[in-house]
């Protein structure tokens, strides 16, 4: 009885163990299923979070990159509007200098040509004063001379008035 007992003992517990493994491999093959299925959900949704940030990176990279090549294309504007404003300024500089040279060599000669004027109207002047020194000279002897006659003549028709 006692073995018979162990026997039935025995038959339960295997049947128990098969059960259990059973449950086991049941619930493991479920568990591994879950698992699975939660691991592939939450590689999807991290899959569809990296995918939304990279389009919104890459959206912001490329407007950035834009941005950058603009900036590059404004420098390059304003390095060549500086460099012809430089080139500008220079060449109205040396216009400048040549036009105060300029203005230098015409206020030489204007200073040179007035004083040659002033000492040729200068010596116009010492000539017609001379020129004019000598004709008041002749008519100042003309006038005596004159005088002298009239005084002469005045004398003679005294004389001959009185003569007569």
């Amino acid at each position: 009885m006692l073995v018979g007992f162990g026997a039935d003992i025995s038959k339960a517990l295997h049947a128990k163990r098969k059960r259990l493994e059973g449950y086991t491999k049941s619930s493991v093959k479920s568990s591994n299923l879950k698992i699975e299925q939660i691991w592939k959900s939450q590689q999807n949704e991290r899959n569809k979070l990296n995918e939304d940030y990279r389009k919104q990176f890459s959206t912001v990279f490329n407007q950035w990159e834009g941005d950058v090549q603009k900036t590059k294309d404004q420098e390059e504007k304003l390095a060549n509007l500086f460099r012809q404003q430089q080139k500008l300024f220079q060449q109205m500089r040396a216009a400048q200098g040549q036009r105060l040279k300029t203005i230098r060599q015409l206020m030489e000669q204007f200073m040179k040509s007035l004083e040659e004027l002033e000492n040729s109207h200068s010596a116009e002047h010492s000539t017609v004063q001379n020129e004019l020194r000598k004709e008041m000279a002749i008519f100042q002897k003309k006038i005596l001379m004159d005088t002298q006659k009239q005084e002469m003549a005045s004398v003679r028709n005294s004389l001959q008035s009185m003569l007569m």
